[in-house]
């Protein structure tokens, strides 16, 4: 079966927007742009991307101890439960991952030794995304690991208008230090350094296209873990599935970005559109 028989077998409740080749190479210029002036103006050059793409300029970028006490304070007690439970049960895989990987060294000649030893990255720059909704799993997947493995420092960047709760779970997550950079910019200020922010080893975390592709341009300045996205979740489920079940999965993933595909395989003719219902509804 060709592609284009597939694609006209679609039948679209609501179309994601398209792909745009132009788009993509304005978008690779932006993003050089960003990531040079970051590099030749430091702070200065956050403080104007802050006010053009955020609309705030925070009157320091680093997140002062004062701002985490106040977003774990107002933190609503059943997001910081859940925010909690599931950082023990993302530090017990990473704890039970980390012990399958054990340092090696055996002599295979006489005085040929070959191995390999567990270095933890010293400096990790995770990058939190939350512009639009505060994805709270988020600092959870990228910054728990880093603190089983041991890295010696733990910065988070996240926009500067994320949602408390934001903060407070990069800080129960474990980040040392977290700043208030979001976009190409943060990427370029972790991987380059500013007069604010230090410059890390590896660069992780989850993005908007402007992200990924910052994270693609500094790649060999700095380590990354994967060019991620846009999401996508294909569901297989007939009438009978339960779409306040199946919505919330699929709002986790469209939520990423606007490129972002959410499909449903037939017979379930029902249950998409009820997911379009319950989601119009929150």
């Amino acid at each position: 079966m060709s592609v284009q028989s597939i694609v006209d077998q679609v039948s679209w409740i609501k179309r994601p927007q398209g792909q745009d080749a132009q788009a993509d190479r304005s978008l690779t210029d932006t993003v050089s742009a960003i990531i040079e002036r970051v590099k030749a103006e430091g702070d200065e050059a956050l403080k104007a991307f802050s006010q053009q793409f955020d609309k705030v300029v925070p009157a320091q970028f680093e997140v002062t101890a004062h701002e985490i006490e106040t977003a774990l304070s107002e933190m609503d007690p059943q997001t910081r439960r859940d925010s909690e439970f599931a950082i023990q049960q993302v530090r017990r895989f990473a704890e039970a991952q980390l012990a399958t990987i054990q340092p090696l060294e055996v002599e295979t000649l006489p005085g040929v030794h070959l191995g390999h030893r567990i270095i933890p990255v010293q400096t990790v720059g995770c990058y939190v995304p939350g512009g639009r909704y505060p994805i709270l799993s988020a600092p959870v997947m990228s910054i728990v690991p880093a603190t089983v493995a041991g890295c010696e420092q733990i910065i988070a960047c996240l926009p500067p208008g994320a949602h408390p709760a934001m903060i407070a779970v990069c800080h129960l997550a474990g980040a040392h230090r977290i700043f208030k950079i979001g976009g190409a910019q943060a990427i370029a200020a972790m991987a380059w350094g500013t007069e604010s922010v230090p410059v890390v080893d590896k660069i992780v975390g989850p993005g908007n296209a402007f992200v990924n592709e910052a994270k693609r341009q500094v790649f060999g300045k700095v380590g990354i873990d994967a060019l991620a996205g846009p999401s996508e979740i294909f569901t297989i489920a007939d009438d009978s599935a339960d779409a306040r079940i199946i919505a919330p999965i699929c709002w986790a993933q469209a939520e990423h970005d606007v490129h972002t595909r959410v499909g449903w395989r037939p017979p379930a003719s029902r249950l998409p559109r009820a997911c379009l219902r319950k989601s119009n509804a929150s």
